[in-house]
């Protein structure tokens, strides 16, 4: 059984978001991979209108693998960088959830919204790696399952919190083995 290639991209979200969202601050590389992921399905319609499902496979996964690279050689920069996109990231869903007319603010809001992910994740590793790869996690699950806006809200909301839960139980479970 073959799917529609229009599906496969949102399938591929749903299934890394999944995981992002469960195993994120275990699963830094991947956490920084599936934001490449994320940002290539974003930027590949920047080259193109409207690309071809093969194009935004090879830009996403080609941003996937150099994240992934990135988390693994250069850990310090690669958390950086990943508190910058996921920061920028979350600040301008934020903003175009709150204001009608955000299309100005925007690349401000991602700048201002990364400096503020990027320094957050380097002082507060854990619990903000646990905060922005839930957030990042339900929106890739949110992106690839059509709902309407109220319940894409509420799915994205209870899904952040799962996240945060499970992670969070990791994480205390780790401390309290270690100790």
């Amino acid at each position: 059984m073959t799917l529609p290639t229009n599906l496969s991209v949102p399938i591929i979200g749903v299934i890394v978001g999944t995981v992002i969202l469960l195993f994120g601050r275990k699963l830094f590389w991947l956490f920084v991979a599936a934001l490449g992921f994320a940002v290539g399905v974003e930027i590949a319609a920047y080259f193109m209108h409207d690309p071809p499902v093969w194009m935004t496979l090879v830009i996403a996964l080609g941003l996937g693998i150099l994240g992934a690279l990135l988390a693994i050689m250069l850990q310090k920069l690669a958390i950086a960088v990943a508190g910058f996109v996921a920061g920028g990231r979350l600040a301008s869903a934020l903003l175009a959830a709150f204001f009608v007319d955000h299309s100005h603010y925007r690349g401000i809001t991602f700048v201002i919204g990364g400096i503020v992910g990027a320094l957050l994740l380097l002082a507060l590793f854990d619990w903000v790696l646990i905060l922005l790869s839930s957030v990042e996690g339900a929106h890739l699950i949110g992106s690839g399952i059509v709902l309407p806006q109220s319940g894409a809200v509420i799915l994205f909301c209870a899904l952040v919190v799962i996240g945060l839960v499970v992670q969070g139980s990791m994480l205390h479970g780790s401390r309290r083995a270690a100790s």
